[in-house]
């Protein structure tokens, strides 16, 4: 036995044994580590599906327009967890559609979606795989805009004139078929229903084909200015002042007059064509002498506002025996027409009177899109103006109000003595004689810009 143990193999297969126990206990332990860190020589495989991811597509901006791509897509993930974790938080991949090929085709075509910057160890699944889309020329056209809005929503009697827009035309850009469909550029401006008054507001535009369906284009600019005159018609009457009432025993109502003698009335034209004058009763059963009062102008139902809502009235009387009481008074300037039949009374061949005193009817009249000329301008200058029409109102007698027409209307704005900037000016307005006019604005607003020198 111990010429077996002292010989050269046993301590060799002992030696051998003891560096086998070594290394297995080595591993085991370095196991026992990684799994206490987390750790695994086998990586746990998972997926992921991270949803909303943006598309991004790489073509010739300048000269192609390009449709059908949708603007995300959901990838699922699928590899090492911790991997997984990583790009879903991060999401430092790209997902893109490759179209800079300059020898592209137009038309419909058939793309694959690819992905970018992923890690290498990760498989990546995109849904849609792929898209239809189309290629088309890039083509930008100059389109005029057409202003619209609800006219219904205005207050109940007041019109609206043609609205004016700034600027009158946009710059269209779109795919080549798109930009052959349009067939409207509207500017819709949003009003609150019960509307009395000038509006001035920003409106969208919006490119439609015949059958009012929105197109994908690019409009430059995207809104523009609205104006939107909005007035009521007015006609001005007579104010009539009616006796209501006996007089006392003893006092006779000599004259009855009514200062001022007319008023404006605002509402609807069929409503004021009815309307020839309006009367304020006047009781004289508590009137002991000469008078003065201040009463109610009754508005009649159909008009929608007045100019004034009191009159001074003066009442001028005599003392008379109690057998003179039943005398006609006299209403100054009020009842022609009774005037008149008493002197027919005493000379029935005299000729009717002329009714010299009775002021003529005093009406207005709105001219919409009157067109606003700049004069004056500098061969090394450019005007323009911030609206280059406008409304004006005039006021006179009704027959002179009916021969006028737009051309007899001249609005100008002198640019002669401005320098570079935007001014505002004042507008000279030239109407035919015998009437008077009013201007929302009497002035307008005018950029002066340099000419480019031709090269």
């Amino acid at each position: 036995m111990d010429k077996f143990t002292n010989s050269a193999w046993f301590m060799r297969i002992v030696a051998f044994a003891l560096a086998a126990l070594l290394f297995i206990s080595i591993n085991f332990e370095m196991e026992s580590d990684k799994k206490s860190l987390g750790l695994s020589t086998a990586p746990e495989i998972s997926t992921e599906t991270i949803e909303n991811v943006p598309v991004e597509v790489y073509y010739d901006r300048e000269n192609l327009v390009v449709s059908g791509v949708p603007e995300t897509v959901d990838v699922t993930l699928k590899g090492a967890k911790s991997l997984l974790i990583n790009a879903k938080n991060q999401r430092d991949f790209k997902v893109y559609v490759d179209l800079s090929d300059p020898a592209i085709s137009m038309g419909d075509r058939t793309v694959t979606f690819k992905i970018s910057d992923l890690n290498e160890k990760l498989v990546a699944t995109i849904d849609p795989e792929y898209a239809e889309v189309n290629v088309q020329e890039r083509v930008t056209k100059e389109f005029s805009v057409e202003a619209e809005y609800n006219s219904s929503l205005l207050e109940e009697g007041y019109t609206a004139g043609q609205p004016t827009v700034s600027p009158q035309t946009v710059k269209i850009t779109g795919a080549k078929d798109a930009i052959e469909q349009i067939s409207y550029v509207k500017a819709n401006l949003e009003i609150s229903k019960g509307l009395n008054e000038t509006v001035n507001s920003k409106a969208t535009v919006k490119a439609l084909d015949r059958d009012l369906n929105k197109l994908d284009v690019t409009i430059e600019p995207s809104s523009v200015a609205v104006s939107l005159k909005v007035s009521i018609p007015s006609k001005t009457v007579s104010i009539a002042p009616k006796q209501t009432g006996k007089a006392k025993d003893g006092i006779r109502i000599t004259s009855i007059s009514v200062d001022p003698k007319e008023v404006t009335l605002f509402g609807s034209e069929t409503s004021l064509e009815k309307i020839d004058e309006i009367n304020l009763p006047v009781n004289i059963s508590k009137i002991d002498g000469d008078t003065e009062l201040e009463l109610d102008l009754n508005k009649p139902d159909s008009v929608q506002k007045m100019s004034l809502g009191k009159a001074q009235v003066k009442i001028r009387t005599e003392k008379v025996d109690v057998d003179e009481e039943n005398a006609e008074p006299v209403v100054e300037e009020e009842e022609p027409e009774t005037e008149q039949k008493q002197e027919e009374q005493v000379v029935e061949e005299k000729p009717e009177p002329e009714e010299e005193d009775e002021p003529a009817a005093i009406e207005s009249k709105t001219f919409n899109n009157i067109q606003i000329v700049p004069v004056g301008i500098r061969d090394d200058q450019d005007a323009e103006l911030e609206s280059d029409v406008t409304s004006i109102t005039l006021l006179g007698e009704a027959d002179d109000l009916k021969k006028i027409t737009k051309d007899d209307i001249n609005l100008t704005v002198d640019v002669s003595n401005l320098d570079e900037g935007t001014h505002d000016v004042d507008l000279a307005v030239t109407v035919p004689e015998g009437v008077e006019w009013e201007l929302d604005s009497k002035t307008v607003s005018v950029t002066i810009t340099q000419k480019e020198e031709e090269t």
